[in-house]
C-alpha cells in the first residue's frame, strides 16, 4: 500500500509546480485534490474562458483553498469576554462587539493580519531604490484610461472605501529618501521625509511584529461615522439620528480650520468628500423614514439604525455594482450576485429569504458569522493589492450642465481642474463652487486612468500629505515611491513569492508578464534580471490583464478571498442582517437599493435621468447602450 501512494505522490509532484510541494504535502486529501483542480485548470485552461458556471465552480475551490491557507493572524487573539450580542444590536463607535467570541475583534488599533507569510526585507529596503522604481517603470508618460469602463466616480468610490477600512498607525520618527543620481533630474523632489510604519510586538511566536490599524476594518462606513467616539460626536447632530450635512449645498460642512466635518478626512480631496456627503444624505433620509414608520425611536434608535441600513447599502453597492464594473465579465457578474443573493437569485430570496448554505442563499443573511478559525482584520496584501492610485488622471475635467446633452447624453469639456485645487481643504473651497451634481457628473462622464504600468499620476510624486486629523504636513512626499518603500517595510511578499503564496505559478522571465518591449526592457534595467525582485506594485501594473478586468489576476486572488471575509465575518451582515437588528423598514431600504443610481436617484432625481446613459453609475456616463443578452447567465461562454 505504501509504495503505491509513494508511486502516485511521485506522479503528482511531477504534475505540481515544484514550489507548492511543501503546501501540497501538508495538506488535507480533500485540499489536495481541489489544488489538483485548480492547478490543472491553471496549466491548461484559463477559468475566465470557460462557461460561466465552471469559472465559477473554479473560482469556488480556489476561494477554498485560500480561506484555508492563505487566512493568518497577527498577534494574540485579543483577550475578552464572550458578551451576548443582543446586548449590543448595532455598530459602535470604534468597531467592538462584532465578533460574538470576542468584544476586541476588528476593533480600532487592532493589529492589521496577513494572507502570506511575511518576507523580511530589512535588507532590501533600497534595492532597488524605490525613487528609480517610481521614475522608471511607474511614472506616467502619457495618460492611458479605461475607455467607457470605469469612471472617475469608481476611482473615487475605491478611496472613499479605503478610508472605511485600513490605515497604518506611524512612528514619531522620520526617514529620508534621496534621489539618486541616475534619476534625480526626472524625480520631482530630490529627497523626501515621512513617517516610518509602527512596528508593535505582537506576543506571539511566529509573526514577532504587526501594524496597527487606525481605522475600524469592518464595513462600518467609518469614513463617514468615525473610528471612535470622539470621530462619531464630530459628525452627529443628535437631533433624530442625523448628520451634519449643509442643508444648503448638500455639501459638507467645515469647522473653523476649514476641515471637513466627517468620519475621516485624511489625505481626502473632492471625490472622495462627494461621496461622503451623498451618503450622510442617504444616512439621513433613512433617519426620516424611520421616524416617520416609528414614532417612538429616540435620536440614539434611529442613529444605531440609520448606520447599520447605510453601511449595508454601501457594502452592497460595492459588491454587486463597483465590482461588477471592475471585473467586467459575466463570470464576475455572476459571482457578485451570487455573494449577495446566493445562486438562486434575488427573486427567490425576496420571496423566501436566505435559504440554505451560502451557495444558495448569499452569504448576507447566514445563520452565523464565519471567519474561518482566524478572528476577522483586513491584511498587509489587501492593502498592497489596493493600491491604485493610477486610477487618477492628470485634471479633473469639468463638463457644461447648462446645455442640452447629445449623442448618448454627452456634455461638452468646458474646463480641466488640476488636482492640487482638489485636495483637503482647497478641495473643499473648489467643491463648493463647482457645486456637487457639476462635479458628479463631470466625474461621471470622465474616465479613469488605467492600471498599467509608467501611468502613475507624476502630480503624486510631490503631494502634501495629512496628518492623522486631516492637516498638512510640512513635507512633501512622492507617494510612488513611498508605496514601494511601504511595501518592503511592512514585509510585504515581493511579485514572484506572492504569487507562490497563493498558489500562482510564479513567472520565470519578464516575457511571462508583458509583451510591452519597452517595459520589458525598463524591468530588466532596474531588475538586473532578477524576475524574484520584483516589486509586488511594479508587477501588479505589468501583468496582462484577464479580459475586462481592470485590475490583474494576483490582484483578484486577494479580492476573492477578502471580498466574501468582509460580509461573512460580520454580524450584521450574517446573524443580525434581520428585521429586529435594522427594523422592517430598514431592512426593505437595503433590499430595494440595488446600485449607486438608485442613491442618485433619490437625493438628485434629475441627474442621471438627463446627463447618464451608462448601465452603471460607475461607467462612462455617455457610454452607448449594451445589447441584452438572451442566454441565461450561468449557461453564457466568455467570447475568445
Amino acid at each position: 500500500m505504501k509504495v503505491i501512494s509513494s508511486l502516485i505522490s511521485s506522479v503528482l509532484f511531477k504534475f505540481i509546480h515544484k514550489d507548492f510541494h511543501d503546501i501540497y504535502s501538508r495538506m488535507s486529501v480533500f485540499d489536495r485534490i481541489l489544488l489538483l483542480i485548480v492547478h490543472a485548470v491553471d496549466k491548461m485552461v484559463p477559468w475566465h474562458k470557460l462557461p460561466v458556471f465552471l469559472g465559477l465552480a473554479y473560482l469556488g475551490l480556489r476561494r477554498h483553498l485560500h480561506q484555508e491557507y492563505n487566512l493568518i493572524n497577527v498577534g494574540q487573539t485579543p483577550v475578552g469576554t464572550r458578551f451576548n450580542p443582543a446586548d449590543y444590536p448595532y455598530r459602535t463607535s470604534d468597531g467592538k462587539f462584532n465578533d460574538p467570541f470576542n468584544e476586541g475583534v476588528g476593533s480600532q488599533n487592532s493589529f492589521i493580519g496577513r494572507n502570506c507569510p511575511p518576507e523580511d526585507q530589512k535588507i532590501k529596503l533600497l534595492k532597488p531604490d524605490p525613487m528609480v522604481v517610481a521614475t522608471k517603470l511607474l511614472a506616467r508618460r502619457k495618460l492611458i484610461d479605461t475607455g467607457k469602463q470605469f469612471n472617475m466616480i469608481a476611482a473615487s468610490w475605491i478611496q472613499f472605501m479605503i478610508h472605511d477600512w485600513v490605515d497604518h498607525l506611524e512612528e514619531t520618527k522620520q526617514i529620508e529618501l534621496v534621489a539618486p543620481k541616475e534619476v534625480a533630474n526626472k524625480c520631482p523632489l530630490s529627497s523626501f521625509r515621512f513617517f516610518k510604519t509602527k512596528e508593535v510586538p505582537t506576543g506571539f511566536f511566529e509573526i514577532k511584529t504587526g501594524s496597527l490599524n487606525s481605522r475600524t476594518p469592518w464595513w462600518d462606513s467609518s469614513a463617514i461615522y468615525g473610528s471612535n467616539s470622539k470621530a462619531m460626536n464630530r459628525v452627529r447632530t443628535y437631533k433624530d439620528g442625523k448628520l451634519k450635512i449643509s442643508e444648503k449645498t448638500g455639501l459638507l460642512l467645515q469647522d473653523h480650520d476649514g476641515l471637513a466635518i466627517s468620519g475621516d478626512i485624511r489625505n481626502s480631496w473632492v471625490g472622495v468628500s462627494a461621496l461622503q456627503a451623498l451618503f450622510i444624505k442617504e444616512h439621513n433620509s433613512v433617519c426620516d423614514a424611520l421616524k416617520k414608520e416609528y414614532d417612538d425611536l429616540e435620536d440614539e434608535d434611529l442613529y444605531r439604525h440609520a448606520r447599520l441600513v447605510t453601511s449595508a447599502v454601501i457594502a452592497k453597492i460595492h459588491t454587486i455594482d463597483w465590482t461588477v464594473e471592475l471585473l467586467k465579465t459575466d463570470t464576475l457578474l455572476a459571482g457578485m450576485r451570487a455573494n449577495w443573493y446566493g445562486i438562486l437569485g434575488k427573486k427567490f430570496k425576496d420571496s423566501f429569504g436566505h435559504v440554505g448554505s451560502s451557495i444558495l442563499g448569499g452569504v448576507v443573511g447566514m445563520k452565523k458569522p464565519q471567519n474561518h478559525g482566524v478572528p476577522y482584520s483586513i491584511t498587509e496584501e489587501f492593502t498592497s493589492v489596493y493600491r491604485m492610485h493610477s486610477l487618477l488622471p492628470d485634471q479633473l475635467e469639468l463638463r457644461d450642465i447648462d446645455v442640452v446633452p447629445g449623442t448618448n447624453k454627452s456634455i461638452p469639456l468646458i474646463k480641466e481642474v488640476s488636482f492640487g485645487k482638489l485636495i483637503g481643504p482647497k478641495g473643499e473651497q473648489t467643491m463648493a463652487h463647482i457645486g456637487f451634481t457639476k462635479l458628479m457628473v463631470s466625474m461621471g462622464h470622465q474616465a479613469s486612468g488605467a492600471l498599467e504600468l509608467m501611468n502613475y499620476p507624476v502630480w503624486l510624486r510631490d503631494l502634501v500629505p495629512h496628518d492623522p486629523n486631516g492637516y498638512d504636513r510640512p513635507d512633501h512626499i512622492d507617494l510612488a515611491a513611498l508605496e514601494i518603500y511601504r511595501d518592503r517595510e511592512r514585509n510585504v511578499a515581493r511579485y514572484n513569492e506572492f504569487r507562490r503564496s497563493m498558489f500562482m505559478i510564479p513567472i520565470k522571465k519578464w516575457e511571462d508578464l508583458t509583451d510591452d518591449k519597452e517595459a520589458i526592457e525598463a524591468l530588466d534595467d532596474v531588475y538586473g534580471g532578477n524576475v524574484d525582485e520584483l516589486d509586488l506594485l511594479v508587477g501588479l501594473m505589468a501583468e496582462k490583464k484577464i479580459k475586462g478586468f481592470a485590475i490583474s489576476e494576483t490582484a483578484f486572488n486577494i479580492f476573492l478571498l477578502m471580498a466574501t471575509r468582509r460580509l461573512e465575518a460580520d454580524r450584521f451582515f450574517t446573524s443580525d442582517f434581520n428585521e429586529t437588528t435594522y427594523t422592517k423598514k430598514g431592512l426593505e431600504w437595503v433590499n430595494t437599493t440595488e446600485n449607486l443610481k438608485d442613491v442618485f436617484d433619490r437625493h438628485y432625481p434629475e441627474m442621471t435621468d438627463r446627463w447618464m446613459n451608462s448601465e452603471s453609475a460607475f461607467s462612462v456616463w455617455d457610454s452607448p447602450p449594451v445589447a441584452k443578452n438572451p442566454i441565461p447567465l450561468y449557461l453564457r461562454v466568455p467570447p475568445s
